[in-house]
């Protein structure tokens, strides 16, 4: 029996990506923070699609949080055929407003849970009969984004990994895909302490959750390497590779900006 195991399962793109899986009939590990969110919500999928389901509590920013994940795979004889790595936040405001411990706890999530997922379970997914790996970026990944500095940064590491590691496995049966959302319907904004422009901007061209998912599921199944979603977001990407870096993170920072 294959599971797919999707990290920041409990709200937004995750729990979207995993309702639709459910209906797909496709049984789910659902990993997180919140307990309570994560038992409701496995227990809920679990009852209306008759797939098995089962979930994790997991604080990513803890040493050790993917190998966690691991050995529970293990432990509880858990095979899985898709990974998606969803868990992540942002920070925005001057980067020296944060402690290094906020930083290194961010690329932690960001960043390094994912690699570690990635080198712990790809031995997994080469083994069966066929192996995703479905990758959350941002559409800020493309720029530098003055006042998401380091979120900004994280997100170009994890397209830049993911393409990399797509390349090697080209000749395999994994697949490794990324998504770079923009503007999201999810509770992004407020962990992140987005200020109210940024917010407003944000408004008017947020994509649903739901929507998200869907194009971050399809893009999946398709085998395909990357995809932004939304029109406005693939054009604002084509934008930032024509015009000059300076007018590009000047016109970042006069949105995140909290000066």
């Amino acid at each position: 029996m294959k599971y797919a195991l999707i990290t920041g399962a409990s709200k937004g793109i995750g729990k979207a990506m995993a309702e639709i899986l459910a209906a797909k009939k496709t049984n789910l590990l659902l990993i997180a923070r919140s307990s309570d969110l994560l038992e409701t919500l496995a227990n809920k999928l679990k009852s209306t699609y008759q797939i098995e389901t089962d979930w994790l509590s997991v604080d990513f920013t803890e040493d050790g949080a993917a190998t966690k994940i691991y050995q529970w795979c293990i432990d509880k004889n858990y095979s899985i055929d898709i990974l998606i790595n969803n868990a992540g936040y942002g920070l925005s405001g001057k980067f020296e407003g944060y402690t290094a411990k906020e930083h290194t706890d961010m690329m932690q999530v960001n960043m390094n849970v994912l690699v570690a997922l990635c080198s712990l379970f790809l031995p997994e997914l080469k083994n069966a009969p066929k192996g995703h790996i479905l990758n959350i970026a941002s559409s800020a990944a493309y720029q530098a984004v003055p006042g998401l500095s380091l979120y900004a940064a994280s997100k170009s590491f994890v397209l830049s990994f993911s393409r990399g590691l797509q390349y090697e496995l080209r000749h395999t049966n994994v697949r490794v895909t990324t998504i770079c959302p923009g503007g999201t319907e999810t509770d992004f904004a407020n962990r992140a302490n987005l200020n109210e422009k940024a917010r407003k901007a944000g408004t008017k061209l947020n994509m649903t959750a739901e929507k998200v998912a869907h194009l971050a599921l399809d893009a999946m199944f398709a085998g395909k390497t990357e995809k932004i979603t939304g029109f406005v977001n693939q054009i604002g990407a084509a934008l930032v590779w024509l015009l000059p870096k300076k007018l590009v993170e000047k016109t970042a920072a006069g949105i995140y900006s909290q000066d």
